[in-house]
């Protein structure tokens, strides 16, 4: 596959009619239906294909440009959109508040490309009501396959998230009541559902003297939250590890710089940590620490990914587990597949305490539900309540 995700700008071809929700079979609330929004045909057709080849998953139409989406959006059911960011007419930034208009519970996933302009619009989209954003890859092949696998992640996710929204408005069926049914929890995927009682650790907890966050699918918009709640007092350096490719992870910390109400910066190799600063890892990059003296020193590492990931929070974890022990604090939130679980139990065995994101606030409950079926979190928690707890336990208060 050559150039895969290279845009075309000749001309577009027409687009498909969309599907209309009674060949849908409106009553299927286990599908979730797709809209593809993009100029290229290249790219639509990569994405149509990646996504109605998995289980439930219903492309319901797919258009060239942003103007088109919103027209189309006001006819048919639509739980997620995977929205390109630069279309003639009407591109994604733009379309983007007009289709939250029409359909205020829709899902929209970004596609930007891999440069700074394109996470700059993606970190922005996701501050005006964007759920996430996928980055197109260069016409690498393992690139692409990695592309593939986090958009179908992440329509699936949201996708349980959208539909479990409609179920609860009730029927739009004439004669139907609408009235909302009462829900737990959103279905999970690429996590693991809750089974039962979750055992949680009754260890003291220390004040620490680090916090480690780690967050995957979901975190930008989580860790927004969590910052914003710590409080005041919270004076230990905060490292984390959200999975972003390269410059992303650059845009988000600036942004984290604008609301978390303390600095925050990538982390360089060899800078010393300092009280009150936010680090994250970059993309590309895992984060690991060495003790000098009195001072921690940032490492960043090359080697092999961990959990098919890079950063990954596996190693930040073990690697501030050897300096700190009990004086570290460690935080998993929303995110897929297992990252964060064996850096976690080294950490509880080195004597660190652990916090994770509950399932009914977390896109996917996979990176948190791991540690907390493992039995190896102090506490399980709403999104609301994470920073508020942080800043307790930062401030040597009781969890």
């Amino acid at each position: 596959m050559t150039d895969n995700f290279i845009k075309e700008k000749s001309a577009i071809p027409s687009r498909p009619a969309p599907v209309s929700k009674s060949a849908l079979g409106g009553g299927d609330d286990a599908v979730t239906r797709v809209m593809v929004v993009d100029d290229s045909s290249i790219v639509r057709g990569i994405v149509t294909r990646t996504l109605e080849a998995a289980p439930r998953i219903k492309v319901v139409a797919s258009v060239a440009n942003g103007a088109l989406a919103v027209k189309m959006l006001g006819t048919l059911e639509c739980d997620v959109i995977v929205l390109d960011i630069e279309m003639p007419e009407l591109d994604g930034i733009s379309a983007l508040p007009l289709l939250l208009a029409i359909n205020p519970n829709v899902k929209i996933i970004m596609s930007s490309t891999l440069t700074r302009r394109g996470a700059e619009i993606s970190m922005k989209a996701i501050s005006l009501g964007a759920a996430d954003y996928v980055a197109k890859p260069t016409s690498n092949i393992g690139a692409a396959d990695a592309f593939r696998a986090e958009l179908l992640g992440k329509v699936q996710a949201y996708g349980a998230r959208a539909r479990l929204a409609r179920v609860a408005r009730g029927p739009s069926k004439s004669g139907a009541t609408g009235m909302a049914a009462p829900v737990a929890s959103a279905p999970r995927v690429g996590g693991i559902a809750q089974s039962g009682p979750l055992t949680l650790r009754k260890s003291v907890i220390e004040k620490p003297s680090i916090i480690a966050i780690g967050a995957s699918t979901g975190g930008p918009q989580a860790l927004s939250e969590v910052l914003k709640n710590l409080g005041h007092g919270v004076t230990q350096p905060i490292v984390i590890t959200q999975h972003m490719p390269p410059t992303f992870t650059a845009i988000l910390a600036e942004h984290m710089n604008r609301y978390a109400g303390r600095p925050a910066a990538e982390a360089i190799d060899g800078e010393a940590l300092q009280g009150g600063r936010i680090y994250v890892a970059p993309g590309g990059f895992h984060m690991l620490f060495e003790a000098v003296g009195a001072q921690t020193i940032v490492r960043l590492n090359d080697g092999p990914m961990e959990n098919s990931c890079k950063p990954a929070v596996d190693p930040m974890f073990r690697a501030l587990s050897d300096i700190y022990k009990k004086k570290l604090f460690t935080v998993i939130l929303t995110g897929m597949g297992y990252d964060g679980l064996k850096g976690a139990q080294y950490a509880i065995g080195a004597g660190a305490a652990l916090i994770a994101q509950d399932q009914a606030s977390s896109i996917v409950w996979g990176m948190p539900g791991a540690v907390a079926q493992a039995g190896l979190c102090n506490a399980v928690l709403p999104l609301a309540q994470i920073g508020q707890a942080i800043g307790r336990v930062a401030r040597g208060e009781m969890l």
